[in-house]
């Protein structure tokens, strides 16, 4: 005796979790002589995240490209304006927005600071800060002279970004590249990996 299959049975799906894919880390450097370090960073983030970097021009005076990893992208102001050439080509500091699941900027200089607190986005850097969805986390690890981190625009500008939902990874006081001894050197790369690392290892993974 045949009995009939219950309705619906056919059109039944079972649900599947999809799996987790890396998480996406946008990394970013300003002009700090602590951008000596960004290579360091980047090695630290790229043995288990996704990872593309961002340089202002200043950075660059202090990042040597040898110390990065290989198969890194470093974008820098020139790929913003030569990738686009007619309406209908992608913005590259929109592409960056959407790609990253998070983003880091280390060491941010106090010039950067300003700009980011006052609105400005005059390089790719930040632009991909102005144009960013806040309902995405964003780092930040300052890095400059004691007597910049004291000046009392640098109290103004931090409350500005800390409205904003910026994470401040504070700096530490020791001997300056200038010479100084004081509080605004950078936080050690292992210290922004490990703060930035365990954040997102408490959050639902990204799955797309």
């Amino acid at each position: 005796m045949a009995y009939p299959e219950p309705q619906g049975a056919d059109r039944e799906m079972v649900k599947v979790n999809p799996t987790p894919r890396k998480p996406r880390v946008l990394l970013a450097a300003s002009g700090s002589v602590a951008a000596i370090k960004f290579g360091n960073l980047c090695h630290c983030f790229s043995e288990w995240a996704e990872v593309k970097a961002v340089a202002t021009k200043a950075s660059l005076h202090f990042i040597d490209r040898a110390s990065l990893p290989k198969d890194l992208k470093l974008f820098t102001d020139e790929e913003e304006w030569s990738s686009w050439g007619k309406i209908g080509d992608s913005v590259l500091h929109i592409e960056l927005r959407r790609w990253a699941d998070i983003m880091v900027i280390a060491p941010l200089s106090a010039n950067t600071l300003g700009k980011i607190a006052g609105g400005l986005c005059d390089n790719l850097l930040t632009c991909v800060v102005r144009a960013w969805d806040y309902s995405k986390p964003m780092f930040v690890a300052p890095a400059m002279n004691t007597f910049m981190w004291s000046n009392p625009f640098t109290e103004k500008h931090l409350m500005t970004i800390d409205e904003l939902g910026i994470s401040l990874i504070p700096p530490v006081s020791k001997r300056l590249a200038c010479g100084d001894y004081g509080n605004g050197a950078m936080a050690e790369p292992s210290l922004i990996h490990s703060t930035v690392r365990l954040f997102l290892e408490s959050r639902p993974q990204p799955s797309d």
